[in-house]
C-alpha cells in the first residue's frame, strides 16, 4: 500500500520535556514517585514511565487524586494543575515536581494577569479533561467554562471586562466559530487564542495531506484531546474519512477497500516507535479486494 508519512507529526516539545523530567526523577529519586494522572494522553507512555519507576495515581480529579498518596514526590503532569493542588501537595509534605507544557504555564499566566485586573475569562475547553481543570482553578468564579455553543448561551458575566481564552490542544477552526460566539455577546471581550503551535502545525499538515490521499490514520490515544481533534479536522476540513488507533491490532482492513493511498499521523503525545510500526505494516499491506 502507498503510505503518505504527514509531518510534522507525534511528540510535541512539551511531551518530550514531561518525559524526560518523570524518566529522571523516577531513577534518581529515593522514595515512592508518583504521576498525579497520566503524564500525558498516551497509556504506552505511562506504562513505559512505571516501568522508570513512576506510579501511575488516576483519579477523576487531581485534588482527589492526592488523597490516594501518601508520602514521597508527586509529578503535575504536562497538563498542568490548580494551585489548590499545588498548595494541598504542599500541606501533605510531598516533594512536587512540576512538569507541566510551557504553553500550559504561558495560559496559566495569562489567566493570573487578567484575573488580577478584574477581568471575566471565558475558557474554551474540554470538561473532563485535565488542563481545563488547571486552568480554571487559577481564578475560581472568575474563570468560566465553556465547550460548545450551548455553554455559551448560559454565561452570566457581569464585569465590563472580559477576556476569552482556550485550551491548548483544541482545533483552531472549533475555537474560532465559539470566539466568534463569544463576541456576539460580549463584544468588547479580548481574544487571547492560546492553541499551541505543535498542535496547529499538525493539524493543518494533516488537512493539507487529506487532499493527497483517500483515507487518514491518526495514531493516538482515545484519551488524547489533540489526536481526536486530528481525525475531526481531516473530516471536516479536509473532505477525508479518518480513523484513530491506539495500536495495530485496531486497525480495520475494510477502511481500506478501494484506497489507493492512507496517509499517517499521530497525535503530540504518540510514541514515534508506535507510529513508525503502524507506517510499515500498511506499507507491506496488499490493498483488499
Amino acid at each position: 500500500m502507498d503510505v503518505l508519512k504527514i509531518t510534522p507529526r507525534g511528540y510535541c516539545h512539551g511531551v518530550v520535556d514531561a518525559i524526560r523530567i518523570a524518566k529522571h526523577v523516577g531513577e534518581s529519586t529515593p522514595g515512592p514517585v508518583h504521576m498525579l494522572g497520566l503524564l500525558v494522553h498516551n497509556t504506552h507512555v505511562t506504562d513505559d514511565m512505571q516501568e522508570h519507576g513512576v506510579k501511575l495515581v488516576d483519579a477523576p480529579d487531581r485534588l482527589t487524586g492526592l488523597d490516594k498518596i501518601k508520602d514521597g514526590t508527586v509529578i503535575f503532569t504536562a497538563h498542568g494543575v490548580s494551585p489548590a493542588v499545588k498548595a494541598k501537595a504542599q500541606a501533605m509534605g510531598l516533594n512536587a515536581i512540576d512538569a507541566t507544557c510551557s504553553d500550559v504555564i504561558r495560559t496559566h499566566d495569562l489567566i493570573d494577569r487578567l484575573v488580577g485586573d478584574a477581568y471575566e475569562v471565558v475558557y474554551i475547553g474540554l470538561r473532563g479533561h485535565p488542563e481545563p481543570e488547571g486552568a480554571v482553578g487559577h481564578g475560581p468564579g472568575k474563570v468560566h467554562l465553556v465547550q460548545d455553543a450551548a455553554d455559551i448561551d448560559k454565561l452570566d458575566v457581569r464585569s465590563e471586562k472580559v477576556a476569552i481564552t482556550c485550551q491548548t490542544t483544541l482545533s483552531v477552526w472549533d475555537t474560532d466559530s465559539l470566539i466568534a460566539k463569544v463576541k456576539e455577546r460580549y463584544p468588547q471581550a479580548e481574544v487571547y487564542n492560546e492553541i499551541c503551535l505543535a498542535t496547529q502545525e499538525r493539524q493543518e499538515a494533516a488537512v493539507a495531506a487529506a487532499a493527497e490521499v483517500d483515507v487518514v490514520i491518526v495514531v493516538g490515544s482515545t484519551r488524547s484531546s489533540n489526536s481526536k481533534r486530528l481525525v475531526e479536522v481531516v473530516e471536516k476540513k479536509g473532505g477525508k474519512p479518518a480513523h484513530l488507533i491506539d495500536n495495530l491490532e485496531e486497525i480495520d482492513l475494510n477502511w481500506f477497500r478501494g484506497v489507493k493511498r492512507i496517509g499517517v499521523t499521530s497525535g503530540a503525545s504518540t510514541p514515534s516507535q508506535l507510529t513508525r510500526k503502524v507506517i510499515e505494516y500498511l506499507q507491506e499491506l496488499e490493498p483488499p479486494a
